[in-house]
């Protein structure tokens, strides 16, 4: 695969690097909530549909929590309570200057479970939120959490270093991504939004990704980028103990499969890896069924 299209890719599956501890100590706004009020008073918009076990989901780069909204329908249907939301710079939510490190959105998916108060919880990431899961794991522990699905991860680490010779991105590279995002932000989304689904995926459906990435400010855009290639969650993935499923398409041009979940797998002690065949890195929209009909299972198990 040409080093170009895994760059392009990785940077719209973004994973975050540490910064300073801080604690949550959110406030639900105005009683049942559709917001959260972090400690630096970031507003979160909440989702949450159903009733039954929760079921909280984290989406990717640069979109927000509509990205899952095919399957918290499902899994709604099926007696589970399904709640999803958007990241501080994305979607509803606020947009603060600071605070796009992979150490302060592990805090803010904190502020969410402990203020909702979500218990014996399944955890579903989707490429940059599985880290996000991974350092709330290991910064806030798992009292509150059952199992965590993992779906496209760009875990565990992509840069390319003396003790990570087969990552891709270089110092250099990821710099002239940036300068090309930069540059043309909706250029570049457009070049590369037909990679995350299939050939068959409506033209309608694509417009609408694009649509969404590109509501989210430049300055967000090129933050999480910065850290994608800097964090290191190989320690953090080896001291998992829970039960987690990695789900991954053998034609994701965003995070390769051998790159990323392949090795996820590897690290996490309890992890079970299933592989789709043809799928790609937006696989709840293409192989949207099968993704349901795993996620229910997982979650009831």
């Amino acid at each position: 695969m040409k080093r170009r299209t895994i760059l392009t890719s990785l940077a719209a599956s973004t994973a975050l690097a540490a910064t300073k501890s801080v604690k949550p100590t959110a406030a639900i706004l105005g009683g049942s909530p559709s917001f959260i009020e972090t400690d630096d008073r970031t507003k979160l918009f909440v989702r949450d549909w159903g009733a039954g076990a929760p079921v909280l989901f984290v989406h990717s780069w640069a979109v927000n929590a509509d990205l899952w909204q095919y399957q918290m329908v499902h899994l709604c249907e099926n007696n589970l309570r399904c709640l999803a939301f958007d990241r501080r710079g994305h979607g509803r939510s606020s947009e603060p200057g600071h605070g796009y490190t992979a150490d302060r959105l592990a805090d803010d998916l904190a502020a969410v479970i402990d203020q909702v108060d979500l218990k014996n919880l399944t955890l579903v990431g989707h490429s940059l939120g599985c880290g996000e899961i991974v350092r709330y794991l290991s910064r806030h522990g798992a009292r509150r959490v059952a199992r965590v699905v993992l779906v496209a991860p760009t875990l565990p680490y992509t840069s390319k270093t003396p003790d990570n010779p087969d990552g891709v991105v270089t110092p250099d590279l990821a710099g002239r991504l940036r300068a090309r995002m930069a540059s043309d932000f909706p250029g570049w989304v457009t070049e590369n939004a037909r990679g995350f689904f299939a050939p068959e995926t409506s033209q309608a459906m694509l417009d609408w990704g694009i649509r969404m990435i590109t509501q989210t400010s430049l300055k967000v855009v090129l933050d999480c980028n910065r850290v994608v290639n800097e964090t290191d969650y190989r320690a953090e993935l080896s001291k998992i103990d829970l039960p987690v499923l990695i789900i991954h398409g053998d034609k994701d041009l965003s995070a390769p499969l051998d790159l990323t979940g392949r090795k996820t797998a590897q690290l996490i002690p309890r992890s079970r890896l299933i592989v789709y065949e043809g799928a790609p890195h937006g696989l709840m929209f293409t192989h949207r069924e099968r993704l349901n009909s795993n996620l229910l299972a997982f979650a009831k198990s």
